[in-house]
């Protein structure tokens, strides 16, 4: 009975054994695939964050371009409506004078007209 025990244990020992070492390659396959994903997971992560920078200055030196253009465009238009303001302000300027000149000779030939208008009743009275 002893040598049935002892070849009984010396079955279980070599199947421990074998499970053990299938066990153990199991978990180092494992521990190769969980190394491979983090490897691939950190390489993905340098692409993508190297993606982003360029992103990122491509879209600031575009935003730094459209700001030069705004500025300049917006430069040659105050130029221009300047330029339109002055001429307009000259034309009212010479229009008022017109105005002004025309009315004042108005006012003086009215009271010309009056003045006459008087003199003429002070004769009338005398």
């Amino acid at each position: 009975m002893k040598k049935r025990i002892l070849s009984l244990s010396a079955i279980v020992l070599v199947a421990v054994a074998m499970n053990a070492q299938t066990v153990k390659q199991e978990v180092k396959k494992d521990a190769k695939t969980v190394g491979n994903a983090v490897e691939k997971g950190a390489k993905a992560t340098g692409e993508g964050v190297k993606d982003a920078a360029k992103w990122t200055g491509k879209t600031a030196e575009k935003g730094a371009k459209a700001t030069a253009e705004g500025v300049k465009d917006g430069a040659e238009w105050t130029g221009k409506t300047a330029t339109k303001g002055a001429k307009a302000t000259k034309k009212g300027v010479k229009n008022a004078a017109k105005w002004t000149g025309k009315t004042a000779k108005k006012g003086a030939n009215a009271v010309s007209d009056t003045y006459k208008d008087v003199k003429d009743d002070i004769k009338k009275k005398d």
